[in-house]
């Protein structure tokens, strides 16, 4: 009954760590794809042929089911992955969904013509391979019109949060801010498009002010899962045993992994 969770790196176990949280009773199989991180930097062949590859090794350890809680994965491989590589018995999601859901205030399954939403000005921080993609954009634009949304690459974060120096990482996210609202002063929300981003969800606020709200996917996937879990039970893996992956020295891996999310971790080698 496993459930996989894929990330590029470490970022993602601000999601699982929320997940285990709303749901206890279910192994999950944690991928980190740390050899080749971070991805925001890589193009979208390559991102599509290391996302495939990990999400083969998950549905090996009996997850059917698997979540990239990585956006760069979500906005430059998801889709076609979908489309032309996932076999009828399985299921790749991603996480884009969750937060356009809270955005907009419409289920996934909604299907009505766009419509005006409540919030005008969003700004989106997020990897620059997923800021290229425009995928949050694209998939906004079927739910909701009117809305502008400003994104800003935030070059160098995920490196920083990986190799947990947390000085450096405050300090981009303030310059990063700042890029942004001089191209949007005065935006409503915010959108933390990368799982990484979340452990400075602190900072971005301040930075933002206390009138933006911000949108993290750490507090928006768990229920979404649970959700898509109660619709769909026959998706629970063959898995019994959780279990947390990497490519990378898993000795470090770990250390860094224990280190940020403040319990121990350890990761095993791919």
């Amino acid at each position: 009954m496993a459930v996989g969770v894929f990330d590029s790196g470490l970022g993602g176990l601000t999601v699982l760590d929320r997940v285990v949280k709303r749901l206890p009773d279910v192994p999950f199989v944690y991928f980190a794809d740390s050899a080749h991180a971070p991805y925001g930097v890589r193009d979208a062949n390559d991102i599509y042929d290391l996302t495939t590859q990990a999400v083969s090794r998950l549905w090996d350890e009996g997850c059917d089911l698997v979540v990239l809680a990585c956006n760069t994965a979500s906005a430059a491989a998801l889709r076609r992955m979908q489309e032309s590589w996932v076999p009828r018995d399985k299921r790749v999601l991603g996480v884009f969904v969750p937060l356009i859901e809270a955005l907009t205030a419409r289920q996934w399954g909604d299907n009505s013509p766009p419509r005006e939403v409540g919030i005008q000005h969003v700004a989106l921080f997020a990897t620059p391979a997923t800021v290229r993609s425009r995928a949050f954009q694209r998939e906004l634009a079927f739910r909701a019109i009117g809305v502008d949304v400003e994104a800003q690459a935030c070059g160098g974060l995920v490196d920083a949060i990986e190799e947990g120096d947390m000085i450096l990482a405050e300090a981009l996210v303030r310059s990063h801010v700042d890029a942004l609202k001089r191209k949007m002063p005065t935006p409503e929300a915010a959108i933390l498009g990368c799982t990484h981003y979340p452990l400075m969800q602190d900072i971005f606020q301040d930075a933002l002010g206390p009138d933006v709200h911000v949108y993290s996917q750490a507090t928006l996937v768990p229920d979404s899962l649970a959700d898509y879990l109660d619709r769909h039970p026959d998706m629970l893996g063959r898995g019994t045993t959780s279990r947390f992956l990497t490519t990378g020295d898993p000795a470090r891996v770990s250390r860094h992994a224990t280190q940020f999310m403040k319990r121990q971790i350890t990761f095993e080698k791919v």
